[in-house]
């Protein structure tokens, strides 16, 4: 069965974190060259297989002492949020640009731009940080892949009016807060367990 509450927090948890992400970045390059759907069809793919490893690793975390895994994940999204806090912002990448535009074509190279760069990324590592957290496999699975995709949606369709109106400065700064909280409660948690 689905918690709709453990699936909305990791939803927003994983979205405002993927927003100043260099492959919302990546995303919008690609949508801006090539085919909307084509592009979105690759990225998507990547993002389910890295949710979908994400909640394993986090699965095999709950076979620790529940103090553990709290005091684990309230370590990780510490250190999650200093990261985001500490980034420096990234330049645009290039994207090389496949040799036509079939549907394999394009959406074979988001798929592959978005495996390679998301592979261990802190969103990935914060989604089985959720799943760990909640032991609701389900739940996070499917609030992170919609989080990534709606991330995904917005950086290829629209990302460039929304960070003309939302600093992405402000982005990461909420991502972090809301990290920063999640780790001081997994303390709280494992110190009060």
């Amino acid at each position: 069965m689905i918690s709709l509450t453990v699936t909305a927090v990791v939803f927003g948890v994983v979205f405002l974190a993927e927003l100043p992400d260099k492959t919302a970045l990546a995303g919008l390059v690609l949508g801006t060259r090539y085919r909307a759907s084509y592009v979105f069809a690759g990225v998507a793919a990547a993002f389910a297989l890295h949710v979908a490893l994400a909640v394993a690793a986090g699965s095999v975390l709950t076979l620790l002492p529940q103090q553990i895994v709290h005091a684990l994940t309230g370590v990780l999204f510490l250190g999650g949020a200093a990261m985001l806090l500490l980034k420096k912002d990234e330049d645009e990448e290039e994207v090389r640009k496949p040799e036509n535009q079939s549907f394999w074509k394009v959406s074979g190279a988001g798929f592959m731009l978005i495996l390679v760069a998301e592979f261990g990324d802190l969103t990935q590592i914060m989604t089985a940080n959720l799943a760990a957290r909640y032991d609701d496999p389900l739940s996070v699975g499917l609030g992170a892949v919609l989080a990534l995709w709606s991330v995904a949606a917005l950086g290829i369709v629209g990302g460039k009016a929304l960070m003309k109106r939302v600093p992405l400065k402000l982005i990461t700064q909420i991502a972090a807060l809301l990290m920063l909280s999640l780790g001081v409660w997994s303390l709280w948690e494992a110190v009060t367990a």
